[in-house]
């Protein structure tokens, strides 16, 4: 392996580097590729796998709790030596991770929590996400109806946004500046189901909405597409993961904020955890971890990362960054913010 890769693994995480990912291979059990992020999340766990010299195996539960569970079985079954699992239902994932210790099989629980001490908690600060996105509408919108499009009911993380965003908004309800006139949780995070639950919404309220929180950009667009087939139009409307979608809506003025959660950081950081671990690192030393204590009372070692909010002020964040490219943020857009001036 190259030294050079050697040094940057080494002082990544913390192993030696005689405990480097020879004969290794990860297993990653998705719980779908719905979402444009998740192709971006797998490149950069395979290109941190590649780099490492460890193998990389994967399979997709198509958004079924019991076919993950089957899919760990099978990365078991076929000699994984460590296990990255974005959880499809966070309560429903615990036999797959019983499954796993029983066979001394450590744990990476990615991007959605898993209410089990066994498995090492890898996010980025999902409660300040939730607050960026609630400041950013409360900044465009500081009075009016607001809707709250949630996440999905399965899903940890739908409350943890939640929670951040009620915590910016509590001070402008309690002096009556806003009115929460609609909330939802949209099942499996999926446009079509935020599209629907904004539209019965927009039915209740007689169309009378002046601002949007949705939970991410997925949810967002559903938001957008039943908006404007009211003809409602510069409703400011919140989201996250910088799809490149919402970046361009971003750029032609109908989304207000998309929190970046920049994927490659995340995919790399957790094959490098799950390489350490695999190698006989314990939770408590990989470097950056904190013990965390959830919502439910479990306490786990866990690491943050740090999101950025991406808004018409700062779109020039992503392109340098390499992100998106500046004719796919700005196509359609003239005259827009920077970079699609």
């Amino acid at each position: 392996m190259n030294k050079t890769i050697i040094a940057a693994v080494v002082a990544t995480v913390g192993f030696s580097s005689a405990a480097l990912a020879q004969d290794l291979t990860v297993g990653v059990s998705w719980s779908n590729f719905q979402e444009e992020r998740w192709k971006t999340d797998e490149a950069a766990i395979v290109a941190a796998l590649d780099e490492a010299g460890a193998e990389y195996l994967s399979a997709d539960a198509q958004s079924s709790s019991s076919k993950q569970i089957s899919d760990v079985e099978s990365l078991i079954a076929q000699g994984v030596d460590a296990l990255i699992i974005l959880a499809q239902d966070s309560q429903a994932i615990g036999p797959a991770v019983e499954a796993a210790a029983r066979e001394g099989i450590p744990v990476v629980g990615y991007d959605r929590l898993i209410e089990d001490d066994r498995a090492f908690y890898l996010t980025f600060d999902n409660v300040e996400v939730g607050r960026m996105q609630a400041r950013a509408v409360l900044e465009a919108q500081p009075e009016g109806n607001y809707v709250m499009i949630k996440g999905s009911p399965t899903d940890p993380n739908a409350d943890f946004l939640r929670g951040g965003q009620q915590e910016v908004l509590q001070d402008a309800i309690d002096s009556g500046a806003i009115t929460i006139v609609g909330e939802a949780y949209t099942d499996g995070w999926l446009p079509a189901n935020a599209q629907r639950n904004m539209e019965q919404i927009l039915t209740q309220a007689d169309n009378e909405v002046d601002a949007v929180v949705a939970s991410n950009d997925g949810t967002a667009g559903g938001a957008v597409a039943a908006l404007t087939a009211q003809g409602m139009d510069g409703i400011p409307v919140s989201g996250q993961d910088g799809d490149h979608a919402a970046l361009n809506r971003i750029a032609q003025g109908t989304q207000t904020v998309s929190v970046w959660k920049d994927a490659r950081e995340l995919g790399g950081r957790a094959a490098e955890i799950a390489v350490a671990m695999a190698e006989g690192t314990a939770m408590s030393d990989i470097e950056g971890a904190e013990e965390w204590t959830s919502p439910a009372g479990t306490t786990l070692w866990a690491e943050f990362l740090e999101p950025v909010p991406v808004t018409a002020d700062n779109l020039d964040v992503v392109v340098d960054a390499g992100w998106i490219t500046q004719e796919a943020l700005c196509q359609g857009v003239s005259g827009g913010p920077s970079p699609c001036e």
